[in-house]
């Protein structure tokens, strides 16, 4: 009766401890919960983790479409708090009919705020949209400047923003965090920050040279499709044997998309 009753204690007490797990909240910029002193990964093992990211995907692509670099800028200050489909979805016909400083200012504030109606805070963004397009006109000649400091002083424009048209247009190996960045460093454990800022420094530190460019897109990507908030996708995930998380779901075997990518990446380091 006992054994019986200590059996069924040890169940329920390894029950209760999965649930607890599961329902764990990942870490997000809000509640970023304890954060690590640093990262859990040594130098080597941060480049096997963006090296099977390059084998995977050696080109990654920012998802907002844009056809130059003001209508870049213009698609990252619209995508706050909104989806990167949502987006393109309201910015499709608006680049057609503005695509410089010059056009968005004579097709003006209410006819902006009518073609992105469909994308949150849609009011506010049209404004700024409307007074950082006056500024370039203004300060930079219609130019978008290639300096973070100035892009930061942009209405509507934070690091974030800068950094991302930085990365994208200018080629600058800057890292852009985002809520799904801010999450997978923190999340695993690669470059942990209380802060977006501390995240974003960490990871300028983490990050080997030769992967910095595309660091952002790869760790973005990954923290959209496949480490998710809620629940991390772990079959489907590339690095899933180098992953240190304590989130991570336990399997029998790795995942075979994780060994085939290691296959790959260790046949190109031979070549």
């Amino acid at each position: 009766m006992t054994q019986a009753k200590s059996s069924s204690a040890r169940k329920s007490g390894s029950k209760a401890a999965k649930t607890a797990k599961q329902s764990k909240k990942s870490p997000s910029v809000d509640n970023p919960g304890k954060v690590l002193k640093r990262s859990r990964y040594t130098k080597a093992e941060t480049f096997a983790i963006f090296k099977r990211f390059h084998t995977d995907n050696p080109e990654p692509q920012g998802e907002l479409d844009y056809v130059n670099v003001y209508t870049l800028l213009v698609a990252v200050v619209l995508s706050a708090q909104a989806t990167d489909v949502g987006v393109n979805r309201a910015t499709k016909n608006l680049f057609q009919i503005a695509d410089t400083p010059e056009k968005m200012v004579a097709l003006g504030e209410d006819k902006v705020r009518e073609e992105i109606r469909t994308i949150g805070l849609y009011k506010n963004k049209a404004k700024n949209v409307i007074l950082l397009s006056q500024q370039l006109i203004r300060d930079h000649g219609g130019n978008v400047p290639e300096d973070r400091e100035a892009l930061e002083m942009l209405p509507g424009v934070g690091r974030k923003t800068a950094n991302v048209v930085l990365n994208i247009f200018f080629g600058h190996p800057t890292i852009a965090v985002d809520t799904h960045l801010f999450r997978l460093g923190n999340r695993i454990g690669l470059a942990p920050g209380k802060t977006p800022l501390d995240v974003e420094k960490a990871m300028e530190k983490a990050v080997p040279e030769e992967f910095a460019l595309h660091a952002h897109h790869w760790l973005i990507l990954h923290g959209r499709y496949i480490c998710k908030a809620r629940k991390p996708e772990c079959r489907r995930c590339v690095i899933y044997d180098l992953c240190k998380s304590p989130e991570k779901e336990e399997f029998d075997s790795i995942p075979e998309i994780a060994v085939r990518t290691r296959a790959l990446a260790e046949k190109d380091g031979r070549s």
